[in-house]
């Protein structure tokens, strides 16, 4: 591993942190050093790892201390500031470490209960303020706090290096790091992260107070400096001989399954998979919490998922605790798809996820017995897919929770291959993994944020570069949905995505175009796993008087007003349907469709066959669990009443625009979001179908009864 410390970027580092001059230097130089390993992922991933420096400093009144910053729980190193560091006072801290070692009828088990509310508590009374702004923060401190306190090195850096845990997972795992690293680093046994992990890592240092770092077994390397720079450069010099030592291990060969002459494609397995992991919010309700997917594939990948010992090698459990809050301990294992019958593989995923399921709880029942934890049962549905031939698909509650999940099993099977190439893979007990995954420092750490209304949902808008398009998609993306917007170009897109923000999918699709938009379908579950709601909005006010305009305009106008919608509906529906957790078809419609205008029929006429269209999606597809509902709006301000239409029509009139645009029963103008909030309604009115909303501020003539 490359040593990546150049003392001008620290310099640079400094002076970027400057902004806030009441924080030591040291703590700058620890933020430089913590980044430097964040950018390594076979180090740390999403969050994992923590560093420390110890300072001594004047608080708000003169009080002189030790103090101790350590890293917020939960914060990516690679992106870590200043801010994200919580100070300690350090004093406290050690008198406990002290009071434990002096009570030597303390049992390993009594440590490990040592419990969270206790353990909070007992750093908020020593939470150490510079500065008001300081006191005021209430980042969580690292759950290894104690064990940079009991420690007394003024730098400490630990990482889940997956180099260490290549050889740490192995039966010998002890001898291993033994025989790379020698003396310099002391060896820890597993003991779950806290006061436990912190009393026997302190012991291991008093026992040779000469050790440069930490090997803790099946969890991650710690090193230590009297500079961060010292710390930094200890951590990749051992990084780097443990990686020495795999490599002169080889690669082992390992044998693959026989695959199907054909493979489904990940388009189709995707919706599979996503339809068979879901739990319905209420019995009877085709509602369901529901899972965006991410997938990955690779040379390395394709090795692992492919090998005749996935099975095996895959529950054998995490590479490291720190994983199981996201994954779980184990994946889910799918047979290889076979293309022509997608059916069996179908079915075979349901049965397998309902096998895990099972396996989940009885896990969970055992363990909480042989623990007398008091918790209640996560959702008991995997998080990490593995399917022979086609790669690994991670899964989340957002877009941003998959991706981490797939990374973490992307980099989980190149270091499986890695381990078994040295010897043979071994994790921690199921008991083990139980006390991390229910543990709630842990937990704490996926769940800081509570899940909005469309979380786990797949909106799909079209037309969405501008006007109720993208309005539409705005209003979605405020209550937690994963967009995949179409429009014309790229250009337009690209800055609706700058505006939506987020993992938003922008993709260039011309809805008359029937490859293009089954092209769109596939790109959105390849990217997410699927759609579940789609607003097809895209349309155009074509005029001429119907006995005079030519067949040529009439049937463009039927193309995108009509066809455009049965094609973006017939795709959706063939999703939804691999799914088979129902979804939601939207259209916008217009007041045209039942209050045509004066040389407005190549525009109305489609538009009343579209209104048609919502209605026989209803009726033939409300037994799939697929609602269909549209809206009616009228005078909104876009690409088809543009602010030269509007000046012409109330010009004709004899009106102002402001009197134009508000022509209606509530003397309002009715705007784009007015109608965005429609389609967010009628996409959560479970027992709605078949219906089209008004939203033009009341026009009895454009009144369906």
């Amino acid at each position: 591993m490359q040593n990546l410390w150049n003392d001008a970027d620290l310099q640079r580092s400094i002076e970027e942190q400057c902004s806030r001059p009441e924080l030591p230097t040291e703590l700058n130089e620890l933020v430089y050093a913590s980044r430097l390993l964040g950018r390594e992922s076979s180090l740390v991933m999403h969050g994992g790892g923590n560093t420390s420096v110890k300072c001594e400093l004047v608080d708000m009144v003169g009080n002189r201390a030790d103090v101790l910053f350590i890293k917020a729980s939960g914060v990516d190193l690679s992106r870590v500031t200043a801010h994200d560091y919580t100070p300690l006072k350090l004093t406290p801290l050690r008198n406990l470490g002290e009071l434990f070692n002096r009570n030597d009828r303390l049992s390993e088990e009594e440590l490990q209960r040592f419990s969270t509310k206790e353990f909070k508590h007992l750093l908020l009374l020593n939470l150490f303020s510079l500065t008001d702004h300081m006191a005021e923060q209430r980042l969580t401190p690292s759950i290894e706090t104690l064990l940079h306190a009991f420690l007394p090195h003024r730098y400490i850096l630990h990482t889940h290096s997956f180099a260490l845990l290549t050889l740490s997972n192995q039966p010998d795992g002890a001898a291993l790091c033994r025989e790379v690293l020698g003396e310099s680093f002391g060896l820890v046994d597993y003991i779950k992260p806290g006061l436990g992990l912190a009393r026997s890592s302190a012991s291991v240092y008093e026992a040779n107070p000469d050790i440069k770092g930490l090997v803790l077994q099946k969890h991650g390397l710690a090193s230590f400096g009297k500079t961060a720079h010292e710390a930094y450069s200890c951590m990749i010099d051992a990084v780097t001989k443990l990686e020495a030592r795999i490599a002169l291990a080889g690669r082992k060969t390992f044998p693959s399954v026989a695959l199907p002459d054909a493979l489904a494609s990940v388009e189709e397995v995707a919706p599979i998979i996503r339809g068979a992991c879901v739990e319905e919010k209420e019995t009877g309700t085709r509602e369901y919490n529901q899972f965006i997917l991410d997938f990955r594939t690779s040379p390395v990948i394709l090795e692992y998922v492919n090998s005749t010992e996935l099975d095996r090698m895959s529950q054998k459990g995490a590479m490291t605790p720190d994983f199981i809050i996201r994954t779980k301990n184990k994946p889910l294992v799918l047979p290889p798809p076979d293309a022509f019958d997608l059916a069996a593989f179908k079915l075979e995923v349901q049965q397998r996820v309902e096998r895990y399921r099972d396996e989940y709880i009885a896990y969970f029942t055992a363990s909480q017995a042989a623990t007398a934890m008091q918790v209640h049962m996560l959702d008991p549905l995997p998080r990490v897919v593995l399917v022979p031939g086609i790669g690994l698909f991670g899964l989340g509650r957002t877009a941003e929770s998959a991706a981490v999940n797939a990374d973490i099993a992307a980099s989980t099977a190149a270091a499986i291959l890695d381990a078994e190439s040295v010897g043979t893979f071994e994790s921690i007990s199921d008991r083990e993994a139980f006390e991390i995954e229910y543990w709630d420092m842990e937990q704490a750490k996926v769940n800081k944020r509570p899940h909005d209304l469309f979380a786990g949902k797949i909106v799909m808008v079209t037309g969405a570069a501008s006007g109720i398009g993208l309005a539409t998609a705005k209003a979605f993306r405020q209550k937690g949905a994963e967009l995949v917007i179409l429009d014309l170009t790229l250009e337009a897109l690209e800055r609706a995505q700058k505006e939506l923000g987020g993992n938003t999918l922008a993709l260039a699709c011309d809805v008359t175009d029937r490859t293009t938009v089954h092209a769109a379908f596939d790109a959105a579950c390849r990217r997410f796993g699927g759609v579940d709601i789609i607003v097809s909005n895209v349309g155009a006010a074509l005029q001429g008087r119907i006995g005079e305009v030519s067949d040529a305009v009439l049937r463009k106008s039927f193309e995108l007003n009509f066809f455009s919608h049965q094609s973006i509906a017939q795709e959706a529906v063939r999703v939804m349907k691999l799914q088979g957790t129902g979804g939601v078809l939207l259209f916008n419609v217009s007041k045209q469709a039942v209050n045509p205008g004066p040389d407005f029929g190549p525009y109305g006429l489609p538009k009343a066959a579209t209104m048609f269209l919502v209605r026989q999606y209803a009726l033939d597809h409300g037994r799939d669990g697929i609602r269909s509902n549209g809206i009616n709006a009228d005078r909104i301000r876009s690409g088809l009443l543009t602010e030269e239409m509007i000046k012409a029509r109330s010009t004709a009139r004899g009106l102002s625009e402001k009197e134009y645009m508000a022509g209606n029963l509530l003397q309002l103008e009715v705007t784009a979001e007015d109608v965005a909030e429609a389609f967010v309604h009628l996409a959560l009115e479970k027992r709605t179908t078949g219906s089209i909303t008004t939203v033009d501020g009341g026009n009895i003539a454009a009144a369906l009864r």
